[in-house]
């Protein structure tokens, strides 16, 4: 089984005969792991961790319904959604602009540079933005400005609200395919790549607190 697009492409890259069970990777025909995901064609398989963006883009619209621009925060290094998102907000006429940043070091930078032109950010499931949302919080909370987030742990750190997938969810079933694979005889090259099934609207209640902001009972606070 592997996390994560680099493990998966280390692992793939020895073997072309041993089953390779991916979890959590945004993009396996980008990375190079299948041919398609409906009929990977090679020995890999398993589950993404694409977010629902058409449903992202809408929480936007429906939460900021006078958005002026959205920023696209995201890293240029990280395979990510942040192309994505955009035709989404596209299809519902929502000004946006991309601000990506190569790593860590110039996080900061781009953050302020986001806050001081746009009015929502997003920030799309990426590794590094992950692993570095304090200092999006630093710049963004104080500014006033919110962030819709690709997945739970980065709305944990930073951000307002997310239409979150289970990323327990697609491990488990990943595991049922790999059940499926050794004991039931299936060929992986045959098995789709399945998309996350377990979706939950969440927020943060301290951010909303701290921006004024009220959501719907449709929305389940975060356990800080």
């Amino acid at each position: 089984l592997a996390i994560g697009t680099g493990a998966a492409q280390s692992i793939a890259s020895q073997t072309s005969e041993i089953p390779v069970l991916i979890t959590a990777v945004t993009d396996p025909v980008d990375a190079g792991l299948v041919q398609s995901s409906e009929a990977p064609g090679t020995n890999v398989t398993g589950t993404n961790d694409l977010a629902p963006l058409d449903q992202q883009a809408q929480i936007i619209a429906d939460l900021f319904p006078d958005v002026k621009q959205v920023g696209i925060l995201y890293c240029s290094a990280e395979v990510n959604q942040a192309e994505h998102i955009a035709a989404y907000l596209d299809d519902l006429n929502i000004k946006h602009k991309d601000f990506s940043f190569s790593d860590s070091n110039d996080l900061q930078a781009v953050t302020n540079n986001c806050v001081s032109e746009c009015d929502v950010i997003y920030v799309p499931t990426d590794n590094v933005v992950s692993s570095n949302q304090s200092i999006i919080d630093a710049v963004a909370r104080p500014a006033g400005v919110p962030i819709i987030c690709g997945e739970e742990s980065q709305c944990t750190g930073c951000g307002l609200a997310s239409l979150s997938i289970d990323f327990y969810d697609i491990g488990y079933r990943a595991g049922e395919q790999a059940y499926d694979i050794l004991v039931n005889g299936k060929n992986p090259a045959e098995m789709p790549v399945e998309d996350p099934q377990s979706l939950t609207r969440i927020y943060n209640p301290q951010i909303a607190s701290d921006l004024g902001i009220t959501l719907g009972d449709d929305y389940q606070a975060i356990e800080q």
